[in-house]
């Protein structure tokens, strides 16, 4: 079984290494140019690790057990329409953001049809009561594995950030799964998790290869169908366990929703770099680090990312069954979210109407 866990890591791995020495035949179409208001790296760096990260899926399938390949094989088929989406926005740079949300949408729909399994245990009760009307049911799940899979792209800023991210939140969600004696979920869980730190193996801190649209698309719908499973497979829990356990890009999402839309002529599906993770690259990594190359202070700025994944994560996993405390963690975890930032753009530790003035005239700002 130990053995298992170095197939998923190697495959990606592996096949990460090649695209990134063989990028002089393919980097017409994959290269990922740095100029643009997100790029921050300095080289031109192949986009397509979402390739490496789908031949990682299918060699863990290939060599899981039997009985978690009856949980991998319909996330294997489901994650399709999110990938090629993904990756033909990472070939092309021309795929409508519309498009490639219905893809993902359409990933969650797929999945519902090969499992017949719809998020309806949010811990909500008015909700929860609305979900168990099947189409609202298979509407939601998809409303959710878009959203997550999306989250997982938008913290995808920085070497690292989003595959260690990705891969604390199957770990988290892995070991609630060991927890309640359900190995079967537990083993798929870590196996994806180490098909993330295959790719940030390749990934951080030097950043040789990007995971792209098609890599962060499908790292986000494994997560969500994950997130999924463990509160209908264990009544006793509820989706806050989740929820929480993938706290950080969902608060990122989120709150990035929030402040586009309160920012005149500026769209929610437009980026800008006026995340968590910008100011912390430039109000601490900057600071910190000034003497150490931009790709190290690249690097720096996502394994720092990782600690505040990790601490809402590991809250989920000591209450994974106090719906209670999990409430409280979520509403911390918000309030630590909202004060960091205004901390980093306003100086002050209390969120204020000004600080999203503050983020709008940082985010007009060069570098």
């Amino acid at each position: 079984m130990n053995f298992l866990y170095l197939i998923p890591f190697a495959a990606t791995l592996v096949v990460g290494l090649v695209l990134v020495y063989t990028k002089h035949w393919h980097g017409h179409f994959s290269l990922d140019s740095q100029f643009g208001v997100q790029k921050l790296h300095v080289d031109p760096t192949p986009r397509i690790g979402g390739v490496a990260i789908a031949v990682g899926l299918l060699a863990t399938y290939l060599a899981a057990p039997a009985d978690t390949r009856e949980i991998l094989g319909p996330m294997v088929l489901a994650g399709i329409p999110a990938f090629v989406a993904g990756l033909m926005e990472d070939f092309t740079k021309n795929v409508a953001v519309r498009v490639r949300l219905l893809a993902t949408m359409a990933s969650g729909v797929l999945a519902w049809a090969l499992t017949g399994t719809a998020m309806q245990d949010t811990g909500l009760w008015g909700l929860d009561h609305l979900l168990t009307i099947a189409p609202i049911a298979v509407a939601f799940t998809a409303f959710v594995v878009s959203g997550v899979a999306n989250a997982t792209n938008i913290i995808d800023g920085f070497n690292g950030l989003a595959g260690g991210v990705v891969a604390i939140m199957l770990t988290a969600m892995g070991l609630m799964a060991q927890r309640l004696d359900d190995d079967q979920l537990a083993t798929t869980a870590f196996l994806l998790a180490m098909i993330a730190l295959g790719f940030v193996a390749v990934n951080w801190p030097w950043g040789k290869i990007f995971m792209g649209d098609g890599g962060a698309y499908l790292l986000g719908f494994l997560v969500a169908w994950v997130a999924i499973l463990l509160p209908m497979r264990h009544s006793h829990i509820h989706g806050w366990a989740t929820l929480l356990a993938c706290s950080y890009p969902v608060l990122e999402v989120l709150f990035s929703i929030h402040r586009k839309i309160k920012r005149q002529g500026h769209h929610p599906g437009q980026p800008d770099r006026c995340h968590l993770h910008h100011f912390l690259h430039r109000r601490v990594v900057r600071k910190l680090f000034p003497g150490v190359s931009r790709t190290l202070q690249n690097g720096l700025t996502g394994s720092l990312v990782w600690f505040l994944a990790a601490m809402p994560a590991a809250w989920a996993v000591v209450f994974y069954q106090s719906t209670t405390a999990l409430v409280i963690g979520f509403f911390l975890a918000s309030f630590g979210y909202m004060a960091l930032f205004a901390r980093l753009t306003q100086f002050v530790w209390c969120f204020q109407a000004a600080t999203m003035r503050r983020t709008e005239i940082l985010a007009d700002r060069p570098g």
